[in-house]
């Protein structure tokens, strides 16, 4: 990236204000030009913290962006470098995800389904025009310009974008993410333009019906579906969608890149350019409904993913181990998590072994036969150090759970509040398949606690607490709740649930930053306050 034709430092052009959003490396904080007063969004990236070849990611995505100007697209206005931080100032997008606006609102059709596919593909087409491949089309990265009403999307996060040639066919390495990727990428064959074209096919798939058309938790299940192109369209959501519709994402869902339809050969497809005349404007409940348990379950990955990310044992952009030939594999990993096959460090000892899947957290057990090779003594020293120090954050992780559960059973909301960072996220049965974000939420169960005013004793035992660490300062721990409570009558009652709780450590202090909890328990719902 070419350097600024004068040495100008951030600070001269621009004030900062609050922060909007964190990664591993990099701070996103609005900002304001000094000199027209317009607002920005500053990304503020920590370059000393970047390996040679992050700098050439960052380099590139800031090329990139600078040559793309569109009304779909969140722009780049400046690039500046200093010693130990790069500021890329983008738009100030307001509006929040498309799919979240989505179902918030009071109609939704057909119609404005194609409206959205509509601007996507604008997006899309200018992209492709100008060389550029985006390689990571998927929900989180489109934005809505602000809150008002038919604010228009725009695409977002070029990290992953190439630039081509042409129609330019080559192999850029393994990159996107899993419920988006085309077949010819994960065939590892060259490709090109036509795998952002294969990702609208999946967006415009959930656009109007709320789940996508490739699903498995098992992704290597998942990735033969997307090979073999093998989707459908069920009764009885799908017989209210055109064919018009079902024709478009044909389209754009054919395996073979070469006759999968352009940007531009979509644009002019009657369920686009002819909506009025052809899209159906009948609203689509179903769809909506469908949409937020989507949303919801996308928003619960993310947020562990994001605890896990902040403490910097792995990458955002791969799981990768070594099989004992050498060879290199991807682990399953949730459907959202964006990946790249040339970003594998940060693991922590330099190993190549990655902690478990965002997707499953399961018990660690030693293997039948297993057995460890002898190691020196000054080794085995380390080890047993380290191995001690990890079952003590364990430990500390169970007594603040417990502590947290004590709170809840005596109602004592401003110790609940002490344990819980202030943003907690939560996704429980009482938040109706919605994920729940701050402290009013759960302050509501305290005021009106049924148990805790009408019992005359209770008891939580934590069963099979399984915890996971995700370095010094981060973990996870998955436990079966069991409650037993006295009634004024003097019956006993049991209630069993199953929890997860997120929990990330700050200034020496653990907080629980996220919680989940399911229930197989009928009765429970007579009592929620119990298990807040």
């Amino acid at each position: 990236m070419a350097a600024p034709a004068a040495c100008t430092r951030f600070s001269d052009n621009y004030d900062l204000k609050e922060e909007l959003g964190k990664g591993a490396f990099s701070v996103v904080r609005r900002c304001v030009q000094k000199s027209s007063g317009q607002e920005f969004a500053a990304k503020i990236i920590n370059t000393k913290k970047l390996s040679a070849r992050d700098f050439q990611k960052l380099e590139r995505e800031a090329r990139i962006c600078r040559k793309l100007q569109h009304p779909n697209i969140v722009r780049l206005h400046d690039s500046i470098q200093e010693e130990n931080f790069h500021y890329l100032v983008f738009d100030l997008v307001t509006g929040g995800e498309l799919f979240e606006d989505i179902v918030a609102r009071e109609f939704y059709s057909e119609a404005d389904a194609s409206h959205c596919i509509q601007q996507i593909l604008e997006s899309v087409h200018h992209c492709h025009s100008n060389g550029v491949v985006h390689r990571d089309l998927k929900p989180e990265n489109l934005l809505l310009a602000s809150k008002a009403k038919g604010a228009a999307v725009k695409l977002a996060d070029f990290g992953l974008a190439i630039e081509v040639q042409g129609e330019q066919q080559a192999w850029f390495g393994f990159a996107g993410t899993p419920g988006y990727l085309s077949p010819e990428v994960l065939k590892k064959e060259p490709y090109g333009k036509p795998v952002d074209i294969w990702a609208c096919g999946v967006i415009l798939y959930i656009l109007l019906v709320g789940y996508p058309p490739f699903w498995d938790e098992d992704q290597h299940r998942l990735y033969a579906q997307i090979k073999a192109g093998a989707y459908d369209y069920p009764s009885p959501e799908w017989d209210t969608v055109t064919p018009e519709a079902k024709n478009l994402i044909n389209q754009m869902l054919t395996v073979i890149p070469s006759k999968r339809i352009t940007a531009s050969e979509a644009l002019k497809h009657p369920w686009i350019c002819q909506r009025e005349r052809v899209a159906s404007v009948v609203h689509r409940q179903e769809t909506v409904d469908c949409l937020k348990k989507f949303n919801a379950r996308r928003k619960l990955k993310g947020a562990i993913l994001t605890t896990m990310l902040a403490t910097r044992n792995f990458s955002s952009r791969s799981i990768i181990t070594k099989k004992g030939d050498g060879s290199q594999v991807k682990e399953s990993t949730d459907s959202s998590t964006t990946l790249e096959d040339d970003d594998i460090k940060g693991f922590v000892g330099g190993g190549t072994t990655p902690p478990p899947s965002p997707a499953s957290f399961p018990p660690t057990k030693p293997q039948p036969g297993f057995s460890s090779p002898p190691a020196s003594k000054s080794a085995l020293s380390l080890g047993t150090v380290l191995l001690q120090g990890a079952q003590a954050r364990k430990q500390e992780v169970i007594k603040m759970t417990e502590q947290l559960i004590e709170a809840i059973n005596t109602g004592d909301f401003e110790a609940y509040t002490k344990i819980c960072d202030p943003h907690l996220t939560a996704f429980e049965p009482e938040a109706l398949g919605n994920l729940v974000e701050g402290m009013d939420f759960h302050k509501f169960y305290f005021d009106n606690n049924v148990i805790v005013k009408n019992c005359k004793a209770v008891n939580t035992t934590i069963l099979n607490p399984n915890v996971h660490l995700l370095g010094e300062d981060a973990a996870c721990i998955a436990y079966v709740r069991l409650t037993q409570y006295m009634d004024k009558q003097g019956v006993a009652h049991s209630l069993q649930c199953e929890e997860t709780r997120v929990w990330h450590k700050r200034d020496n202090k653990w907080q629980n930053v996220h919680f989940h909890r399911s229930t197989n328990s009928p009765s429970y719902t007579f009592a929620p306050s119990a298990h807040k």
